[in-house]
């Protein structure tokens, strides 16, 4: 099937956009963004997805004001519309790797807004993720990061917001990954749940940008010298230290320092949290009213939202009344850097941190520091 896409000499099969170089349902094309205000009362997460074998494009927008989470979601199907839009979410590239917009059309769901997404540091390639599973692949994707601003408004439930260069961050993925459009098939008996830690951190300083991952036999981290616009990937996590809202499980981090093994020394990010963590069910991610996630054929047009109390560090309040503790959420931080040389820089960042089980991998006790 022709679309406009293919008026364009960007061609790499011998096919049309239409189609994608894979037949696995799990195949997706999905971008994330992330801006935090400065006051530290306001957060907004949005992402969209393209998933061409399950003929579905999904989105989802969260606003943390005030210790609510106000959350709208959305679905429909891909064809014939090649677009990137998915009921009231809107993403539209303006200028590449440049700036984008990002828009949310009102509604009775209750959020709204218009956003300008600008880098202010190059976009980061990182390294191919690929993994299989007893001879299968589960894990085949490319992702890219980006550090930016945005300036805009939003409007949750009638108030509105002014967002005037607001911290913010992204990335872009596309490939195959697990748990994406359908259940994952059966090739075994079940492995046993092992405990530990993911952490994925966006940051940027006065000095410097980059990212830090984190996750048992693996740990990566890249630094950007802002003025200079050099790079240096693969950096070793040579330390890590963290403290917990309280003991239960999934614990909450209050405050983390990541040691990065960088030339002439320990380059030290702290990283505070300042506000409501985004519990990432609430924009699709493992989310939706039935549980299914992302991916997930929903009909020609599908739209659901909510809101949520988030005001407790750990514990998140649904409309019900009834308490739960996600495991996946996003934490807005404050970033203190401490370079070799001992200058120290300021700044903002986000941080995925999933503390489950024993973390003595990255010598942390079993118990929580709090």
């Amino acid at each position: 099937m022709l679309t406009s896409l293919d008026d364009s000499q960007w061609h790499q099969l011998p096919t049309t956009f239409d189609h994608v170089g894979t037949s696995d349902p799990r195949f997706f094309d999905r971008v994330w963004f992330a801006a935090s205000d400065p006051a530290g009362t306001s957060t907004v997460h949005l992402t969209l997805g393209v998933y061409a074998n399950m003929n579905v494009v999904d989105a989802g927008c969260v606003v943390v004001h005030d210790g609510i989470q106000h959350n709208v979601r959305s679905s429909r199907q891909l064809r014939p519309r090649h677009e990137t839009f998915a009921g009231p979410i809107r993403v539209d590239v303006l200028e590449p790797m440049r700036r984008l917009r990002l828009t949310v059309s009102p509604g009775e769901h209750g959020i709204s807004g218009e956003l300008i997404w600008s880098a202010v540091a190059p976009a980061h390639e990182e390294p191919p993720h690929f993994r299989r599973r007893r001879g299968r692949v589960v894990e085949d994707y490319t992702r890219f990061d980006q550090i930016g601003t945005c300036t805009g408004w939003l409007e949750a439930d009638g108030q509105r917001i002014e967002v005037d260069k607001w911290w913010s961050c992204r990335d872009h993925s596309w490939g195959v990954r697990e748990r994406v459009g359908i259940a994952e098939p059966v090739t075994g008996p079940p492995a046993p749940r092992a405990g530990g830690l993911f952490a994925f951190l966006f940051f940027s300083t006065d000095s410097h940008a980059g990212h830090v991952q984190a996750a048992p036999g693996y740990t990566s981290a890249g630094l950007t010298d802002r003025k200079t616009q050099d790079t240096v990937d693969h950096i070793p996590v040579v330390g890590l230290q963290a403290a917990f809202s309280d003991d239960q499980r999934p614990r909450r981090m209050t405050e983390v320092t990541f040691a990065l093994g960088t030339d002439g020394g320990e380059t030290r990010l702290r990283l505070v949290a300042d506000r409501p963590a985004v519990a990432m069910t609430g924009l699709g991610y493992g989310g939706y009213a039935d549980g299914l996630g992302l991916g997930v054929w929903r009909g020609t047009e599908h739209l659901e939202h909510d809101r949520w109390d988030v005001s407790h560090p750990a514990t998140v309040v649904m409309p019900d009344g009834k308490a739960t503790r996600p495991v996946h959420r996003i934490q807005p931080v404050r970033v203190t850097a401490r370079h070799p040389d001992g200058a120290t820089s300021t700044g903002n960042g986000s941080l995925t941190f999933v503390a489950e089980g024993p973390l003595t991998d990255f010598g942390l006790p079993e118990t929580a520091q709090h």
